[in-house]
């Protein structure tokens, strides 16, 4: 997938709860065209990344690494609607206090930098007490405190007017935020059980920031007013669409190796060549041309790991689209097979069909709930649009009803790459033989999100959910709108059902448990015709050899300050 067109969440980094989004990436990622004759490898296990790790000591001191970034961020606020798309919040966690980093199963680990530790210290209510690195402090000096948490929940638990929040989930059932024994102690109180309170708070954002509605929606835009981070914004410019990060002098934690971390805006089809010619460090190889390309290129190695990374197609809730046998429909018509086969061209690891909105297929806990809602059906897709009184009106014409016809229109961002318009072109094809016209709406790569998908202005539109995790996270892609508020929610499909079993299982401390709340879940979702899931996007890179400490993450949190160059 492009980097347009990518949701990402708070989970490690983007996304599902929040992306989201860091970042945005075009929702396909392969080649379309000739016949595929690449060797598939199976997908990354749950618990592998793929970065070269190296220990520090075995790192040069300095130097520089360049990366791509997919659009220029502007909004900074992680806790802010927009501010969630391409990899804002993964830059953010270096730049902010980021309380826990995940490991390559996904699993949560206290970051010493600034909590000596956390832990649940009662379960009824549930409490978890904080214990804060007291050398830990803004860079306006004031130590980190229970101010800060207080305000990042008052700020994202949707009770305040006027806060464009991204995400209330979990912050919703705080009921209160305290000070401890002394300052450097914070003690935070549930109404009710959450089992995924380490993922809150990631990063924290100084009260200082955000004091106020306008402050919270606008203070962060094309700046970041307060740091407390190993690294600092060196340069943001935005006409060479070039940003910097260097290390922060005064941060009192591990030192970054890195003189200076360059990233500088490009499209996804432009990072290859960009690469050949040495001027980035790292490059999507997850296309059939990127890869033929870049998978013999001197001084290179292709990287490859399984993040929560989905691809699907999402559906509105208007127009026709309003009534769920159309949706389901359209579901049916779909070969996803075909259309996997098609994104899954010339890439050396093999998509595999995604059965599930909520876990990936190597997460403890998956199974397929698509049932027959995902299963190509021409004629069952037929006679859910007659039952739904859309009436047939001919071989390649759209169907007709009260005089109108059936069609409907496809957003996709204009830096899409060819893949993705062979996909799309794919897909529309199949509505049409059921008798959807279904039209391709190309729009500029930076209005997708805010002008299209954000304000669920589209019948139909597909992007990536990454770093969907924590599970709870998933809460935000499904739930019932608010008011004028859709959280992650841009179909603003629902229903009460979807939105207490997910409440449920996030309140569900056995792992177990909590899966067999989420897959029914899940199972609901499907049958909404919300979401019709495609497959898991493994991410596949060319890194320049020696590139120690990254690529290919999975589930793993980016540590930017060990990222370097072997000795």
């Amino acid at each position: 997938m492009d980097a347009a067109t990518t949701a990402r969440r708070l989970g490690r980094a983007t996304v599902l709860a929040v992306a989201v989004a860091l970042a945005v990436t075009s929702c396909t990622s392969g080649g379309g065209g000739s016949a595929d004759n690449v060797a598939k490898s199976e997908p990354p296990r749950q618990d592998s990344d793929d970065i070269n790790p190296k220990p520090l000591d075995q790192l040069k001191d300095g130097g520089e690494v360049r990366f791509p970034l997919y659009q220029w961020i502007t909004q900074w606020n992680p806790f802010q609607v927009d501010g969630r798309y391409g990899d804002a919040v993964d830059i953010m966690r270096a730049l902010e206090p980021n309380l826990f980093t995940t490991d390559a199963s996904g699993t949560f680990q206290t970051n010493p930098d600034y909590l000596v530790e956390a832990k649940v210290t009662s379960t009824s209510p549930q409490v978890i007490t904080y214990k804060l690195n007291p050398k830990a402090k803004w860079s306006d000096g004031k130590p980190l405190s229970y101010l800060d948490f207080k305000a990042d929940w008052e700020a994202s638990n949707g009770k305040k007017d006027g806060y464009n929040i991204a995400d209330s989930a979990g912050y919703e059932l705080i009921s209160s935020v305290e000070q401890g024994v002394d300052p450097t102690e914070v003690k935070v109180t549930f109404a009710e059980t959450y089992a995924d309170w380490q993922n809150l708070f990631r990063p924290l954002i100084p009260a200082a920031g955000i004091a106020t509605a306008d402050d919270f929606n606008k203070a962060w835009i094309e700046k970041i007013p307060i740091t407390a981070g190993p690294l600092k914004i060196g340069v943001a410019d935005k006409t060479a669409q070039t940003l910097t990060l260097v290390p922060d002098g005064s941060f009192w934690g591990t030192k970054p190796k890195l003189e200076k971390i360059t990233f500088r805006v490009m499209s996804q089809a432009a990072t290859t060549q960009s690469y050949l010619n040495n001027e980035i460090d790292l490059a999507t190889a997850a296309t059939a041309t990127a890869y033929g390309q870049l998978k013999d290129a001197k001084d290179t190695v292709i990287r490859s790991a399984s993040p929560w990374d989905e691809v699907h197609i999402s559906f509105g809730g208007g127009g026709p689209l309003a009534d769920q046998k159309v949706r389901q429909a359209l579901g049916k018509a779909l070969d996803r097979s075909a259309l996997i086969k098609i994104a899954n061209n010339g890439v050396p690891v093999e998509f595999k069909p995604l059965g599930n909105h909520i876990f990936m297929p190597n997460q403890a806990g998956y199974q397929d709930n698509s049932g027959e809602w995902a299963k190509f059906d021409l004629s069952a897709a037929k006679k859910l649009l007659d039952e739904a009184g859309w009436k047939e009106a001919g071989s390649g014409q759209p169907r007709t009803k009260d005089g109108q016809q059936l069609e409907l229109h496809f957003v996709i961002n204009d830096s899409t790459p060819q893949a993705q318009i062979d996909l799309s072109t794919a897909a529309a094809s199949m509505w049409l033989a059921a008798g959807v016209k279904v039209d391709l709406d190309k729009v500029p790569k930076n209005d997708f999100f805010t002008k299209y998908v954000n304000p669920g202005k589209f019948d139909i539109a597909s992007w990536r959910n990454t770093d969907s995790f924590p599970l709870s996270s998933s809460l935000t892609n499904f739930r019932l709108p608010v008011g004028d508020n859709v959280f992650g929610n841009y179909s603003k499909l629902g229903t009460p059902e979807i939105d207490a079993l997910l409440k449920k299982a996030a309140g569900t401390i056995d792992p177990v448990e909590a899966a067999k709340y989420y897959n029914q879940a899940d199972a609901k979702i499907w049958e909404l015709g919300h979401t019709v899931e495609l497959y898991q996007r493994p991410t596949v890179v060319a890194a320049r050899k020696g590139l120690a400490n990254y690529g290919a993450f999975g589930l793993a949190t980016t540590d930017y300050t060990k990222v370097g160059w072997e000795k």
